[in-house]
């Protein structure tokens, strides 16, 4: 098994973990607070990983050139882009229609990739990515109110528009935070994805104080009055992060979105066994068509 693949599992389930955290946030902070405490308290521990491998496991330190901060500031800047638009779309009533096109991310991440990077795709790999996007749609359709046709008949709506061009953002700082981590160089891909880590961490960090300070000042002091849970959102996020940077840097990142999918089997697991919660047919439908995607994302060839 590719290295990429185990890295790329365990950061969707520690990223399904963040998420999860943050919602226990909501109830203390607004949505701009708990996203802030993601990039707080992830930008110090990020800083610690480069030191460590630097220190302890014989890394050098990269040099990072002009194209490096340019990849770093379109990545940070299209990913919280990207979060406003996805959080601006559940202020719609068809909110889940926003959500469902928004995921068409990996279908756009390939494009970029291919744009930016001359990133390939094999055609096995392109049908995966095509199978698991249909299951999504399936999920979401159990879940609107007019089903299928709903989704399908509102592709020119508001919500639909902002929730592809959310994906698009996503899209563009996963294939600019490749293109960053490739920018360094050197044969340690640990420390090229850990160095563009903690750069990005750091940039959004700041950005996000500035937004806070200017427009909810309240919330910066809030966020460090919820320290302990703060610490691990920003500690998961940190950890699922590292795995998104480190897997992206080896592997095409549209495959490595395309993977990350599984977090939805995470999350259907979970309330299943955990909350006991049942499914209708569409939903066990569509989360069979991701998994079946992703088992064929794994046997697919790499593209020349």
């Amino acid at each position: 098994m590719d290295l990429w693949v185990p890295i790329t599992i365990a950061a969707a389930f520690l990223q399904n973990l963040r998420s999860a955290l943050q919602k226990h946030l909501k109830a203390s902070l607004s949505v701009s607070g708990a996203t802030f405490s993601r990039f707080a308290f992830a930008a110090p521990l990020a800083l610690l990983y480069v030191l460590l491998l630097w220190a302890m496991g014989d890394f050098a330190l990269p040099r990072p050139s002009l194209p490096f901060f340019g990849y770093i500031v379109i990545g940070g800047v299209s990913q919280i882009l990207a979060t406003a638009l996805l959080v601006h779309v559940f202020s719609f009533r068809n909110f889940v229609v926003g959500t469902t096109f928004s995921k068409t991310e990996t279908m756009q991440t390939a494009l970029f990739g291919f744009l930016l990077l001359g990133d390939r795709m094999s055609i096995l790999a392109a049908m995966a990515v095509v199978i698991s996007l249909v299951g999504v749609f399936l999920i979401s359709a159990a879940r609107a109110p007019k089903g299928i046709a709903g989704i399908v008949g509102s592709l020119t709506e508001r919500t639909a528009l902002i929730g592809m061009a959310s994906g698009a953002m996503f899209g563009i700082s996963a294939v600019s935070y490749r293109a960053a981590s490739l920018s360094l160089g050197g044969e340690g891909f640990l420390m090229q994805a850990a160095f563009t880590l903690a750069a990005v961490t750091v940039l959004q960090t700041a950005i996000m104080i500035l937004y806070l300070y200017a427009s909810e000042p309240g919330q910066l002091t809030a966020v460090l009055r919820s320290w302990r849970v703060s610490t691990l959102v920003g500690l998961t996020g940190m950890l699922a992060s590292a795995g998104w940077f480190t897997a992206m840097t080896v592997q095409n990142a549209a495959y490595v979105r395309a993977l990350g999918q599984v977090e939805l089997v995470f999350t259907f697991a979970a309330s299943y066994l955990v909350f006991g919660e049942r499914s209708s047919r569409l939903e066990l439908l569509g989360i069979a068509l991701v998994t079946f995607g992703i088992l064929v994302l794994l046997l697919a060839p790499e593209a020349g």
